[in-house]
């Protein structure tokens, strides 16, 4: 069993920065795919970012809308996983969660074995 604790999220004017944080419990975090989605009011949930576990060097995906502004990273030793946000526009308003699953692909797909409770992003034009 895996448990995600996001944080870092909150109110922020457009062009600005945010860092989130996705915090795991359990002894196998570093051999996890984990990323992050996002879904706003009325909308699908989107993945926005994923990264391999150390099997896999560390590949990352990120979506198109997000390439060039958003970069995910991980601390292993922390049990951590980490989304910067810059240049944050007002369509990245949205609740955003982390997951954790056995395949990056399935990650990506949007398959995370587990899910955290998600963290509210607020971007004021």
């Amino acid at each position: 069993q895996v448990q995600l604790v996001e944080s870092g999220g909150g109110l922020v004017q457009a062009g600005g920065s945010l860092r989130l944080s996705c915090a795991a419990s359990g002894r196998t975090f570093s051999s996890y795919a984990m990323g992050w989605f996002r879904q706003a009011p009325g909308k699908e949930r989107e993945v926005v970012a994923a990264i391999t576990g150390m099997w896999n060097n560390y590949r990352t995906y990120y979506a198109d809308s997000v390439k060039g502004r958003f970069t995910i990273s991980r601390d292993n030793a922390k049990n951590t996983v980490y989304l910067q946000m810059n240049s944050l526009k007002p369509e990245d308003t949205a609740v955003y969660y982390c997951a954790a699953g056995q395949k990056f692909g399935a990650v990506v797909a949007g398959g995370g074995d587990y899910w955290g409770q998600g963290t509210q992003v607020t971007v004021s034009s």
